[in-house]
């Protein structure tokens, strides 16, 4: 009469509100059957719950209708048991009793806990639905992504919608949940966190799962008493265009749930034979179960089923795929044994036409000789040479005086496993590596989706005792080995490292078809002591491509503790340290060939560490770098202080100081979308510049539990909108593009490093200057490894640090995915200022004062430096006192000419006179001269005349007599007077 949820409900509602009595509760059942036609009940019509615990812990038991139309003869409430009450693991509580029973045979029950194994459908309680991302398309629907059963697991959405699975659950104790997941792709972001009663949610730092490569990965986390609700949620990032793997879940057990009213039935290919069972067990090969079971049944003859099937298929003809082959130990005779075996569990029939027989098996076959570093003992094994001593793989030798034992492994002889080396197959209890002579390969497995792992263990790493001074920057260990997949489906090769074969991190992948190849991988930690190669044929669940393998022909990995020496290295002759063998070079020597005597290092060089032996050791920095100097040759890099001097092509010398720019900085590539419209974008972080107490440019990946990280000048990381995630910054996939400065110039190519013109806009004025980065790290698309280009261009006018472009043309930075461009402008890549780059003004002369002010040349083409000097004030004299001074000087000379010209004019006068009187004297002849007592000038005659000259006479006297007449015939009259006496005599003479 009416639903009997709803009477649950509400029933439960006033139950634990108003805390009713039994009578309550049974006034109520009955008031609402009133109002309905009601039948009696049997006992199949209805089934009984518990009420929700009231404050003490206690709860009743009521019986609810299984049919709407059932009213009278349900039996009473009664109350139940206390609410902490719970049976034991293979027992159900017996709702009618109240008491804890055995399950049946076929089914099972893990007590206080329940289980989810089977996914043919969602199970009741589970709840999945798919929204949009706050950056996605507005358009785009969501509502088919969600999570979806597929039978022995539950897969996550591919797309770009946030797809969430949830469960509710109430734990009457505390408890736990665990669940099997598998995490491959890192193109999904995959996360796992609880609510509670306050819909707090579990730390950020442990909600984000770890990716699992190449098995299933088990998570636990402690659920408290109470409410808890449980979200599984991921969203896929498909930046490549390529298919996502979704995420797979399976086996999720929550305990703390006090009881269960029922056994679950073993699921098909499962069973269980006892009654009390608190799991099934997974039928053994060639036999097969229903839902259910209490046994497993046989196949037939001419049928085969795998471990835990439900049903039995039928065999098929044998073929080479389904054998393989390996190789028995050298006998004493240096004789192997070649040895055919079926894969197991072998699902094919010889009997069938068309079908192969098992090759025979003990064809003798001449041994490989032993590895490097081993030798072959009496017993025809491979032994280790002792400690100090090498070989080729033949016989021991002693290293030599002044030398050093080579450390580590090298395998290349495959007859064999190496005991460092194990071989496993997740599915299978076989071996998935075998030894061929001369390499080891895959064998077939039981399914295309196996994973086929080899797992090489190490110690740890030493370095030798030469290269001990030197350990902060000397290469720790490298692996290197060569290998190759030849696949006809879409094969896959994991090569991880990491600190156990349970615990490591995907290097590097390839997919496909792969031709014969070499890898090297830096070691940088001696927590990494573990290098697993994991094949896989495809995902396929049948065997149907056995035949695809990878093989593996050599693994050298060198300063390994335990290892033996393949060669000895000499070092430099003189003794540092009492029973060292090897003894150091000073610093900034290398060794000569063949002598071991050290030699010194040409200027502004450093030493490589993989070649320390020959001139050829000491690598010429490049331009406008140099090496430390405080250890000068011993570094592995050359640096920049960021301070250089560069000549233009005009000869013209120019300072410069990046200093302000050295510090990381950052820049985001222009926005990309995804085929759904979400965002994401590549963000680089580059340190231009600076010594080794640097701090160096880093990306990290704070999407995976890894927490992988990167440093070096210049890096790159994607970076997905913050609000996919509760992290502030989703950033992944880093990687290196310059790890070592090549050098700074202003041409565009270094080496084989280029920037070409056309990437960013012509300068004007100033060329650019280039720093040139490299990376050491080589990846199957870049075999030289990365590298990059900074122009640093000078703009003024820029006063931000951090005004860097990526080329138009190439939007994320790279055109050919291997050489970065960026562009920097800014006032700090210009120039130091100088005396020559402003000019001087002088201001004209003003009431005395003379200005002299200060101006840069334009373009301003310098920052920094030298400042502009001051304005500079001096006296000076004016046009008007140079006109005075002129006339006053003029004035000055005209008088004195003057009075010259009356000076000479007068002693004129005098010669004149005195003439005229030698000349009256001489009577007019010629060429006689007078006598002593004539009227001639005579000795002495000065004083006279003098006197007679010099009576005192008034001013115009004197130009009365210069002026006076002169005689008709043009003679003056001088008067004359004579030595005896005073008589004046008058001589005519000429004018003159």
């Amino acid at each position: 009469c009416f639903q009997p949820s709803l009477f649950h409900h509400v029933a439960q509602r006033y139950y634990s509100h108003f805390r009713l009595c039994k009578l309550s509760i049974v006034c109520f059942y009955v008031q609402l059957c009133e109002t309905h036609t009601c039948v009696s009940s049997l006992q199949s019509d209805y089934h009984f719950e518990y009420t929700e615990c009231d404050v003490l812990g206690s709860r009743w038991r009521v019986a609810v209708p299984n049919k709407a139309d059932i009213c009278t003869g349900l039996p009473d409430p009664v109350k139940g048991t206390q609410c902490t009450f719970s049976c034991n693991e293979g027992e159900y509580l017996d709702m009618q009793s109240q008491q804890c029973q055995k399950c049946a045979a076929g089914t099972y029950s893990l007590g206080t806990s329940v289980a989810f194994d089977e996914w043919d459908s969602l199970p009741t309680g589970f709840v999945t639905h798919g929204v949009i991302t706050n950056e996605g398309n507005d358009q785009t629907d969501c509502s088919n992504s969600t999570w979806t059963p597929k039978g022995d697991y539950i897969a996550s959405n591919t797309d770009e919608c946030t797809a969430t699975l949830s469960y509710a659950v109430n734990l009457k104790q505390p408890g736990s949940l665990s669940f099997e997941y598998f995490y491959p792709d890192t193109s999904i972001y995959f996360e796992f966190f609880v609510q509670n009663d306050q819909c707090q949610s579990t730390d950020s730092n442990s909600r984000w799962m770890r990716i699992s490569e190449s098995s299933w990965s088990k998570y636990t986390v402690e659920l408290n008493k109470g409410n808890n609700v449980l979200y599984w949620r991921t969203i896929a990032y498909s930046l490549q265009g390529s298919a996502v793997k979704p995420v797979l879940l399976r086996n999720i057990q929550i305990s703390g749930v006090a009881y269960t009213s029922e056994c679950f039935h073993c699921k098909p290919g499962t069973h269980s034979a006892n009654p009390g069972s608190a799991r099934c067990t997974p039928c053994p090969a060639d036999t097969y179960s229903n839902k259910g079971a209490t046994t497993c049944h046989e196949c037939e003859e001419d049928k085969y089923a795998v471990v835990g099937s439900a049903s039995c298929k039928p065999r098929p003809a044998c073929t080479s795929s389904d054998y393989f082959y390996t190789h028995t130990p050298c006998d004493s005779e240096g004789k192997t044994q070649l040895m055919y075996k079926w894969i197991e569990p072998k699902i094919c029939s010889e009997t069938v036409e068309g079908a192969l027989k098992l090759p025979a098996s003990g064809e003798k076959q001449t041994c490989p000789p032993c590895n490097p570093g081993f030798f072959v003992s009496n017993s025809s094994t491979c032994e280790p040479c002792p400690s100090g001593s090498f070989s080729n793989g033949t016989v021991c030798t002693e290293c030599r005086a002044g030398t050093e034992p080579v450390v580590g492994f090298e395998y290349k002889w495959w007859n064999t496993m190496p005991a460092n080396m194990k071989s496993t197959l997740l599915s299978f209890v076989m071996a998935a590596w075998e030894v061929a002579g001369e390499y080891i390969y895959t064998t077939p497995g039981d399914r295309d989706t196996d994973y086929l792992m080899l797992t090489l263990s190490v110690p740890g790493y030493r370095l030798p005792q030469s290269m001990v001074k030197d350990a902060e920057r000397s290469e720790l260990s490298r692996i290197t080995f060569v290998f190759e997949t030849i696949c006809t489906a879409d094969c896959k090769l994991y090569f991880l490292a990491g600190y156990n074969q349970w615990n490591n991190d995907v290097v590097e992948r390839w997919n496909g078809r792969n031709h014969k190849q070499s890898y090297s991988y830096l070691i940088q930690s001696n927590s990494t002591v573990s290098f697993t190669w994991t094949f896989k044929r495809t995902d396929g669940t049948e065997r149907n491509y056995s035949a695809d393998v990878a093989k593996i022909y050599s693994i050298v990995i060198t300063n390994a503790i335990g290892g033996v020496a393949t060669k000895c290295r000499r070092c430099a002759l003189t003794s540092v340290k009492a029973g060292s063998a090897c003894v150091l070079c000073p610093p900034g020597h290398y060794m000569v060939n063949g002598t071991g005597a050290c030699q010194k290092c040409p200027p502004n060089t450093f030493i490589r560490t993989d070649q320390p032996v020959g001139e050829a050791a000491c690598i010429r920095c490049g331009p406008n770098t140099t090496t430390n100097k405080v250890i000068k040759c011993e570094i592995l890099a050359c640096l920049s202080d960021c301070i250089l001097d560069l000549r233009t092509s005009k000869g013209a010398l120019l300072h410069y100081d990046f200093s302000p720019l050295a510090n990381v900085t950052s820049v985001h590539s222009s926005p990309r979308f995804t085929s759904k419209g979400l965002r994401y974008f590549h963000r680089f972080n580059l340190g231009l510049c600076g010594t080794e107490g640097r701090m160096p440019a880093s990306c990290v990946d704070n999407v995976t539990e890894s927490g992988r990280e990167v440093k070096g000048y210049v890096c790159q990381s994607t970076v997905v909108p913050s609000d996919i995630r509760s992290q502030s910054l989703v950033s992944s996939q880093p990687f290196l593009i310059g790890d070592s400065l090549i050098g700074v110039t202003t041409e565009t190519t270094l080496g084989n490093i280029s920037s070409l013109q056309w990437m960013f806009a012509a300068a004007l004025g100033l060329p650019d200057v280039l720093f040139y980065y490299k990376s050491s790290d080589a990846t199957q698309s870049c075999q030289q490894g990365r590298s990059a280009t900074v122009r640093m261009r000078c703009d003024p006018t820029v006063t931000a640090k951090n005004r860097i472009m990526l080329p138009s043309n190439c939007s994320e930075g790279t055109c050919d995915g291997c050489t970065f461009h960026f562009l920097w402008q800014s006032q700090h890549a210009c120039p130091l200022c100088t005396k020559n780059h402003y000019r001087e003004i002088v201001s004209a002369c003003i009431q005395g004062i003379q200005r002299t002010t200060y101006v840069w040349q334009q373009p301003v083409q310098c920052y920094g430096g030298q400042p502009l000097p001051a304005q500079k004030v001096s006296a000076c004299v004016t046009l008007d006192f140079w006109l005075k001074f002129g006339v006053s000087t003029g004035a000055v000379a005209a008088v004195l000419l003057i009075s010259l010209i009356c000076y000479f004019w007068k002693k004129t006068r005098k010669l004149q006179y005195k003439y005229s009187r030698l000349m009256m004297t001489s009577g007019g002849r010629e060429c006689e001269l007078p006598t002593a007592d004539s009227c001639a000038i005579m000795e002495g005659e000065d004083a006279e005349d003098d006197l007679m000259d010099l009576t005192k006479k008034s001013f115009f006297t004197k130009i009365k007599s210069f002026s006076r007449e002169r005689t008709s015939d043009g003679f003056d009259s001088v008067p004359l007077k004579s030595s005896s006496s005073q008589t004046e005599i008058f001589v005519i003479g000429p004018k003159m």
